[in-house]
């Protein structure tokens, strides 16, 4: 028997896209994880981790089509069911979070509160 784990965040095609790009530009280090989580701060309470650095035990591991990340299981609460889009026009261009456990977010969307 096959136990499936659900991830919990997904990530959009643009996004998946522009991780991938950016873990083979020169100078990447392949012994960093692509990292998702929350911090303490921002201007709605608690701001959106997303960046590679080295993997630690309170981690949990995931592979969301084929893009393998880490979580520390502490933030999937706070998480669990938001996508991670990437938008590269002029206007607007970063990464994104459509997080619905969030119930109030900032104007720049990087913050948010539950």
């Amino acid at each position: 028997m096959e136990t499936t784990i659900e991830t919990p965040v997904s990530f959009t095609e643009s996004a998946i896209a522009e991780l991938k790009r950016l873990m083979s530009e020169p100078g990447f280090d392949p012994k960093n994880s692509l990292r998702v989580g929350v911090k303490g701060g921002g201007c709605s309470g608690m701001s959106y981790v997303l960046g590679f650095d080295e993997k630690t035990e309170r981690d949990s591991e995931y592979n969301f089509e084929g893009l393998q990340f880490v979580m520390e299981k502490a933030h999937e609460m706070y998480l669990f069911g938001m996508q991670i889009d990437w938008q590269g026009g002029l206007n607007s261009r970063g990464f994104t979070f459509k997080n619905p456990n969030a119930s109030t977010t900032c104007g720049c969307g990087t913050s948010f509160a539950v």
